[in-house]
């Protein structure tokens, strides 16, 4: 390892890519996997949406766009942000990236010195912790759980903050576990926020997959200092299947906009023309799919929590938001099967991979151990062999 950075060297490998091999490997061998390790939905991209990007080829928007976005994408992002989050931005005030995650790279490379804090409820988004080492950060932690339907308290939040502390990074609903937060939650966040002069940033990008009664707010939107201190990052991959089109975005001041242009000037420059054509029509096109795609993932949700939550010893949150569940499997730590230990969410994911043929993802990719992230983004048919088999698997269990 002595040409490897050590920087680079501090980085773990994503738990979720690790299990997604092993399960289409065995898949590539012809072997009858259920894949519930998946962060993406199960739809295709809406027809008008393909045909805008087909649009874009015959009429030749092939060629480099402005490193920053189109005019127009950015536009619509700007009329997007006002009409449904309450938020007023400048079309200047908007960067386009290669998807959200390219978004939350450039927001923290952009804003963390060496050695500055950055404060992460867990469990979290994996690659979090990874993109604040990379940038020299230190992440601090926020441990969650079932009891506060892991939401971290204003209590825990004052006590993470050092002299050290520069950002919050705020994310719901949550990958892995279907948070969120009330506004009278986010409403006293802010205020800590304020008192620290901390900067957010907010990981939207789940916002159109929430259920029940539970409502949306975007933090930006709750006054104008915290406004002007939150970089919001949102993009296309979930709400209109577009993952693989790698198309998402950041709104914020024009000091931390410019900036993140300036970083992706010498990294990528601009996102994918096609992609841009394909999301402006995503903005302005037909909504429908969003809604259809929302009801169905909430059915499976109804659906998957009753499968669950039937099988002995295991405890579950119900997601209010997001496509994942992540329930409690510590009860069968310390059991064996063929002479072998469960020791942790690692073994017995890699277990329910080899023993029932089910794809998950131990929670210690998220920063909780205890846990496996289940993924309803499938069908219900699956969803039902899926449970099955795995509770049959853990019945083999002694």
């Amino acid at each position: 390892m002595m040409n490897i950075s050590k920087r680079i060297q501090s980085v773990n490998e994503s738990t979720t890519m690790r299990i997604a091999a092993t399960a289409k490997e065995m898949q590539r061998r012809g072997e009858n996997v259920i894949d519930f390790s998946v962060g993406e939905p199960d739809f295709n991209t809406p027809v008008n949406i393909k045909d805008a990007a087909k649009r874009a080829l015959d009429n030749n928007q092939t060629h480099y766009t402005l490193n920053q976005g189109t005019f127009e994408l950015r536009q619509a992002i700007a009329q997007k942000l006002k009409n449904e989050n309450g938020l007023n931005y400048l079309p200047e005030n908007i960067i386009v990236s290669t998807g959200a995650k390219q978004c939350l790279y450039n927001a923290i490379q952009s804003v963390i010195e060496v050695d500055d804090e950055v404060i992460i409820p867990a469990p979290y988004y994996m690659s979090y912790a990874a993109m604040v080492k990379l940038a020299g950060g230190i992440p601090v932690f926020i441990n969650t759980d079932e009891e506060t339907e892991f939401n971290f308290t204003c209590e825990q939040l004052e006590h993470s903050i050092t002299s050290s502390t520069k950002v919050l990074i705020l994310s719901y609903p949550t990958n892995p576990t279907g948070a969120c937060y009330s506004e009278k939650q986010l409403t006293a966040i802010a205020k800590i926020v304020e008192k620290n002069n901390l900067i957010v940033i907010c990981d939207d990008i789940y916002e159109n997959l929430i259920y029940d009664d539970n409502k949306f707010i975007c933090f930006a939107s709750l006054n104008e200092n915290i406004k002007n201190r939150t970089i919001v990052v949102n993009g296309f991959s979930k709400s209109y299947a577009m993952t693989g089109w790698r198309i998402g975005y950041a709104a914020a001041s024009l000091e931390f906009v410019n900036a993140m242009n300036k970083l992706q000037g010498h990294v990528t420059s601009n996102a994918s023309s096609i992609s841009q054509a394909a999301a402006l029509e995503a903005l302005y096109g037909p909504q429908d799919s969003v809604a259809a795609m929302k009801k169905e993932f909430e059915s499976r949700r109804n659906l998957i929590f009753d499968l669950v939550t039937s099988i002995d010893g295991i405890k579950c949150f119900k997601p209010k938001g997001a496509f994942y569940l992540f329930p409690n499997i510590s009860c069968y730590f310390g059991k064996i099967f063929d002479n072998c230990k469960i020791k942790n969410s690692y073994y017995l994911a890699m277990y329910l991979l080899k023993e029932a043929k089910v794809a998950t993802v131990p929670g210690t990719g998220f920063g909780k151990e205890g846990h496996i992230r289940i993924s309803f983004s499938t069908s219900q048919e699956k969803i039902k062999e899926g449970i099955d088999r795995i509770k049959l698997a853990l019945q083999k269990l002694f």
